[in-house]
């Protein structure tokens, strides 16, 4: 084998690499959030997210995990960045979304959303419309959990 081979070899061997580890940095981290009748932490906490805050970057999936049965997350209307897609998942089953675009993303469970069960995405620089997001106004215990979720981040 000739020098030239040799190096070539190594060239192609070395971009095969690179193009093997561009698929993964671009889909980023999967993050799972449970979807639970009850806090196992705190078992006086019902009808929860865990984690009820994410933390995420762009191109990273938010998995919500169905642990248990009646639960959806859907975004809230008003609570996403622009250019992001609203998103609502089945009833009772695991749902995958890719966040897209930086900013605070608000998501609930629509069978439980009068008992306060939401949650937060924060991606990237998160500010872009936190006070668009914390303008959106709803009734009773969501309302209450939002404002629970917003004192917490700030």
């Amino acid at each position: 084998m000739t020098l030239r081979m040799e190096l070539t070899a190594a060239a192609a061997s070395s971009i095969m690499a690179l193009v093997a580890a561009v698929p993964s940095a671009i889909a980023g981290e999967t993050i799972e959030v449970q979807m639970l009748n009850f806090d196992p932490d705190d078992p006086s906490k019902v009808m929860v997210y865990k984690p009820e805050i994410v933390r995420a970057n762009v191109g990273d999936t938010i998995k919500f995990v169905s642990v248990d049965a009646f639960h959806n997350a859907q975004s809230d209307p008003g609570m996403l960045p622009e250019g992001a897609e609203p998103f609502e998942s089945p009833l009772s089953q695991d749902y995958e979304y890719v966040v897209t675009q930086e900013g605070t993303y608000g998501f609930l469970c629509l069978p439980h959303s009068v008992m306060g069960m939401a949650g937060l995405i924060l991606v990237g620089d998160h500010t872009v419309n936190l006070e668009d997001a914390k303008a959106v106004t709803h009734s009773g215990a969501i309302q209450t959990k939002f404002d629970t979720l917003f004192a917490e981040i700030e």
